[in-house]
């Protein structure tokens, strides 16, 4: 008698288990490789808009951006950093720019916000441990209320 040739339901049954395990392991590291890429992008995106504040409030201390005496020199708002502000010391009043685009926070789920609204502020008045926001912004964080892989808190980086 000759066998055809096919797989038996028990060979199947196992093929669709081991199929199924490694599934359930690959889908948690997908996820956190997701997650891992949005906190390079938060750290990314913190790192370029206060390097922008920095650069403001370097440019104030030069004399190319127009303050008052009681001003800390800081932006009074983040559109300040790509909105471009007066040069006083160039003679044809070019604006200087400190950022080309304000980048998004990725761990905000908010699309009817600009980008600019999905940061928190904090004034230079304000505390470290405790940031509001005032006159100027002196730092940004995220507003996300989740913690990162490493389990320091969104807002904390």
């Amino acid at each position: 008698m000759r066998r055809l040739g096919g797989f038996t339901l028990i060979e199947l049954m196992v093929t669709l288990t081991i199929l199924a395990v490694l599934a359930s392991v690959a889908l948690p590291l997908s996820q956190v490789a997701a997650t891992r890429s949005r906190e390079e992008e938060l750290r990314r995106a913190l790192w370029q808009i206060r390097s922008a504040i920095d650069a403001y409030k370097q440019a104030t201390d030069e004399g190319r951006v127009q303050k008052s005496l009681d001003e800390s020199g800081y932006p009074p708002e983040l559109a300040a950093l790509t909105d471009g502000v007066k040069d006083v010391k160039d003679p044809t009043g070019r604006n200087i720019y400190f950022l080309r685009r304000m980048p998004r926070d990725p761990f905000c789920d908010c699309p009817s916000m600009t980008n600019a609204q999905t940061w928190g502020l904090r004034s230079y008045a304000s505390p470290p441990d405790a940031p509001a926001e005032g006159r100027d912004v002196y730092d940004v964080y995220s507003k996300s209320e989740g913690a990162g892989l490493n389990g320091v808190p969104y807002r904390d980086w």
